[in-house]
């Protein structure tokens, strides 16, 4: 494949990404959560959506793919890591949620279907 063609493909998953992850917040909010942040960056790590429901603070990792059992399977152990981490940086940030109750969430969103909601996927350390 040439570097255009790789730089073209490259595009073309990251507008996936941003798409399936704008219509995972939409999805959330029809759910009744509100997102407090979206692609929040900590040299740590990124959390895709961060989202708050009640006393509970959701940390949401998007998984667009074009197969639900492929999208499933996307997110591995160092990746959990990151994401954890990029958690607590969030909290240093906004240390308005130091009082909530941190949960860990995968979103799986495929093209032309309503998202997959996974609650509690994962902790920390598990």
């Amino acid at each position: 494949m040439s570097r255009p063609e790789l730089a073209a493909k490259k595009r073309q998953a990251w507008r996936f990404g941003r798409r399936a992850e704008a219509a995972c917040a939409w999805f959330l909010r029809l759910k009744g959560y509100r997102i407090l942040a979206r692609g929040f960056r900590a040299p740590v790590g990124e959390i895709d959506i961060v989202a708050r429901r009640g006393g509970i603070l959701a940390v949401i990792e998007v998984k667009g793919r074009h197969d639900l059992h492929a999208a499933a399977e996307a997110l591995g152990g160092r990746q959990r890591i990151r994401i954890a981490r990029a958690a607590e940086a969030f909290l240093r940030v906004n240390p308005a949620c130091g009082g909530l109750d941190v949960r860990f969430d995968v979103m799986l969103a495929r093209r032309w279907r309503v998202p997959t909601h996974l609650t509690d996927a994962w902790r920390p350390g598990g």
